[in-house]
Parts: C-alpha cells; structure tokens; sequence
C-alpha cells in the first residue's frame, strides 16, 4: 500500500512538472507572439531605433533622449537593449540580438560601450560585431554654440574616420615574451571607399575643403598608400579643395 500511494504520488509530482512546462512553453509562445504582433502592428510612419544606453552616463543621456523625442512627438518606437562589461550582464547571444536589432532598425543610438583595458570579456568583440555591420566611417561634426564661451570658439569642422581596419584592425599577438606586434592594416580598396565617403559628404554638405590627415612620413608604406587613395579620389572632385597635413601638425593647428 505504502509502495502504491508513492507511485501514485510520483505520477502526480510528473503530471504537475510536465504541465508547468507545458504553461512555460506556452507562456514563452504567447510573449515571442506578443513581440511578433507588436512589430506588426507598429503604426504606419514610424520607425524603430535600436537603443543601448550602456554604461556610466550613457542611461542618463538616453533617458533625456527618450524625453525629448516624447515632447517632440518623433514617430520612434525605441528597441532597447542592455549591455554592460562593466555590470557583468553582455553575452554573445545578447550581441547577436543587438546586431538583428541593428540590421533590421538600420539606426541606433549608443549611449556609452565601455570596456575595461586588460579586461577580455563578452564585450571584448564588441568592435567585431560593428566590423560585421561594416560600419566603416566614424563621423564627428565639431560645432561652437553661440552663446558658450570656450577655450576655441567658432568652429566648424567634421571629422571622419576610418575605423574598420588601420589602428583598428585588431590584430596583435606576443611574438616573444615581453614583446608585442600591433598590425595596422591598409587597403587601397577601403582607403578610396572612406576619401569617397569624406568627399561625398563634404558635396552634400556644401563644405569647401578636405583634409587627409596622416602619418606617411614615417609610415612611407601604409599611410602612403591611404594618402594615394585620397589624392586619386580628390582628382573626382574638382569643386572641392584638397590637402594633407601630418597628424603631429594637425593636432597643433
């Protein structure tokens, strides 16, 4: 009797385990359904953006976004993601969901990466994901605001960047103990494709001038080769005016 009221016991323990997993799978279906409804019914002329506020006062910055996109009334419905080295919460299976996230959005706003030197975590191929995406041109538009007083006043420059392969190739490797080989990779195919992009941009921008900043005075082969491309591409633009400066003499300007 003992034997059979345990047996009964156990077939009821199974019966309740495989009907919470039946309502965990289900309850899983309904929310990727839920996810699924939400995109397509998302209102007509609006957009998604992939978001990730990251670390330190990325949050913040994103928030306030958040709250003026809101007062604005913009058509954005943001697809947020949280990754952090930092707090110990990025996986590779969060990244790949961050770059679907990206590759269908086709914009996002970051609001900061930070990933500790020395530290070599889930971040760590954070670059990669962004060589995936091939996001080749690094663009940063410096312009004075009327009103603030700086250090330098009245600028008006845009500074573009390569930054899938030279310094950021990321390739390196001890080739003896205490001695470290950093590979700075250049191409001619994706030297023409960034002096393109700089001019292209300069065109519909209407800016007057390019300028090639490099280091082909000691690296004769490398930055020789990008500094080539860039006078190759510029005999393109006629309209546009062209020039070099090294980047010691750039940073003094």
């Amino acid at each position: 009797m003992a034997a059979l009221s345990a047996g009964r016991a156990a077939a009821a323990g199974l019966l309740r385990a495989q009907s919470l997993g039946a309502w965990r799978a289900l309850g899983t279906s309904a929310t990727l359904l839920q996810q699924a409804q939400a995109k397509s019914h998302r209102a007509e002329g609006t957009f998604q953006v992939t978001m990730l506020p990251g670390d330190g006062v990325g949050p913040e910055l994103m928030h306030a976004v958040k709250e003026v996109f809101k007062a604005g009334n913009v058509p954005v419905i943001f697809d947020e993601h949280h990754l952090s080295e930092v707090q110990n919460t990025a996986s590779e299976e969060k990244l790949d969901r961050v770059v679907d996230s990206m590759k269908e959005s086709k914009v996002a706003l970051i609001g900061k990466i930070h990933t500790p030197m020395g530290v070599q975590g889930d971040l760590a191929s954070y670059d990669d994901e962004g060589r995936k995406l091939d996001l080749f041109a690094n663009v940063v538009h410096v312009k004075s605001l009327s009103g603030y007083q700086t250090r330098h006043n009245n600028l008006d420059l845009v500074i573009i960047r390569e930054q899938t392969e030279g310094e950021y190739s990321s390739l390196e490797h001890e080739s003896a103990k205490g001695v470290i080989e950093c590979l700075k990779i250049i191409t001619r195919a994706k030297s023409q494709r960034i002096a393109k992009f700089a001019f292209d941009y300069a065109t519909k921008k209407g800016r007057a001038k390019v300028t090639a900043v490099h280091k082909a005075n000691i690296m004769k082969l490398g930055d020789g080769l990008f500094l080539q491309c860039c006078k190759e591409v510029a005999e393109l633009y006629p309209k546009i005016k062209f020039d070099t400066k090294i980047i010691d003499n750039c940073c003094m300007q």
